[in-house]
């Protein structure tokens, strides 16, 4: 499974197919060169690859059909592909959405019509990140996917639901695949460290089994990179009497960080920013510190976090702290001053204040209630004192009539409605009793004080 490497090296559209593609060589990456070359020799994905389940049902009974794979990095999709094509005897084709268009894929098509008619071969179709292909190229596919010119295989790291356009999605089954576990990646390494023909067993590489399980960790469940840490701390550590002990240093050295899983624009991204968002108005600030320097650690724009940090002063901060919204929109304006790595610093400054400002979500509820009002009442006129009366006629009309300039009261308070008839009794914004909107309460309060007593003087 996608337990390895880049894809298979892609053939020639219009050259004679190959039912399997080429042995990697031993120049090749350790993750490239252990590959499973059979079913039997996957690890992981029992869902989906085990005895009389649908995927392994599908493939070696020959009844392929296309297919979207979706999963993290490293969990078998290109693998996967590959021995599905293996397994059934098709050409196998595989490009990335990367480095292709629309041009290159109507000559695979054509290619793949040709392989057909002239030997019966099915061509299975493979694309990586197909998630890179906007609409129209996706949609270049549709005509031949429909009529079976090619099994298409295409994998993605992304939810297909926000990546993938609903007519080809309509036309694929979706399988998703799942990162391995850290007993499964330790089996997988186990098995390079005692392959003589593809993996480390010439070698005399030693791993301990807790090197093992800090590799796993550190792997962050891709096999690929697994097997990568593996490879590159064999190759740094020192033969001593034919014999290489791999130690947690040189694993430490050799993985530098862990990988992070994560989709700009998928399901991942919207999982990391409702942990953010919930730490925040939790006022966990170690929690909010955490989401929030994952997603940049994991590369997310600094700007779409800054953002999230100003909508969240307005939506669950509000007029409880006032200054949050100002404090927010001045980390931002720093990222933009600064740019990274310095610029990090102010969003991190503006997520711990906001865990622990004060939280209200008056001003946000207040919106809502009357958005909704907006949407469900008729549309109410403005009430006659409230307008302007810039002609005659308007004034004549009685625009402006009886309206009380609030300045000239003693109190600057009149007894004076505001919302149409309809909606006289309503009151959106009820602030919380925190921060410095139970001061806002109490002004409220005062407020409608002062009016009850102008209506009903004693």
């Amino acid at each position: 499974m996608d337990l390895f490497g880049d894809a298979p090296e892609p053939t020639r559209p219009g050259a004679r197919g190959r039912e399997t593609p080429s042995p990697p060589s031993a120049g090749a990456p350790l993750a490239d060169r252990m590959r499973p070359r059979s079913l039997d020799e996957v690890v992981g994905q029992e869902h989906l690859l085990g005895p009389g389940r649908v995927l392994r049902v599908a493939i070696e009974s020959g009844q392929l059909h296309s297919m979207i794979l979706w999963g993290p990095p490293g969990s078998g999709k290109t693998t996967l592909a590959s021995l599905m094509a293996s397994v059934m005897g098709a050409h196998f084709v595989a490009f990335s959405a990367v480095l292709s268009g629309v041009k290159e894929i109507r000559e695979v098509v054509a290619a793949a019509d040709a392989e057909r008619c002239r030997r019966g071969l099915r061509t299975v179709l493979f694309v990586d990140e197909i998630h890179r292909f906007n609409r129209a190229q996706q949609d270049a596919f549709l005509p031949h996917v429909e009529k079976g010119t090619v099994i298409l295989v295409g994998a993605t790291t992304e939810n297909p639901s926000f990546e993938v356009n609903a007519a080809l999605l309509s036309r694929c089954r979706v399988y998703v695949l799942h990162g391995l576990t850290d007993d499964q990646l330790i089996a997988i390494l186990k098995r390079a460290l005692i392959d003589h023909e593809r993996g480390l067993g010439g070698l005399g590489v030693e791993v301990t089994g807790e090197a093992l399980a800090l590799i796993a960790r550190l792997a962050n469940a891709d096999a690929r990179a697994a097997l990568n840490i593996l490879e590159l701390a064999a190759h740094l550590t020192a033969e001593d009497h034919g014999r290489r002990t791999v130690s947690d240093a040189g694993i430490l050295e050799a993985s530098q960080r862990k990988t992070l899983l994560y989709d700009k624009a998928g399901e991942e991204h919207y999982n990391l920013i409702s942990a953010l968002h919930k730490s925040l108005r939790d006022s966990d600030p170690d929690g909010a510190l955490y989401w929030m320097t994952r997603m940049l650690e994991s590369g997310e724009d600094p700007l779409y976090v800054a953002r999230r940090l100003v909508r969240f002063a307005s939506e669950d901060v509000g007029n409880a702290d006032p200054t949050a919204l100002g404090l927010t929109l001045a980390a931002k304006d720093a990222y933009d001053f600064l740019g990274s790595p310095e610029g990090e610093l102010a969003l991190a400054q503006a997520t711990l204040y906001l865990a622990l400002a004060p939280k209200s979500n008056a001003a946000y509820v207040a919106y809502n209630e009357a958005k909704q009002d907006i949407r469900d009442q008729p549309s109410a006129p403005v009430p006659l004192h409230l307008r302007n009366a810039p002609t005659r006629l308007m004034g004549e009309l009685g625009y402006g009539a009886g309206y009380q300039y609030a300045h000239d009261a003693p109190e600057a308070v009149v007894d004076q409605e505001h919302l149409p008839e309809s909606l006289r009794a309503r009151r959106y914004y009820r602030p919380a009793d925190r921060g410095l909107e139970a001061e806002l309460a109490r002004r409220l309060e005062a407020w409608r004080l002062t009016r009850a007593r102008l209506k009903n003087p004693p």
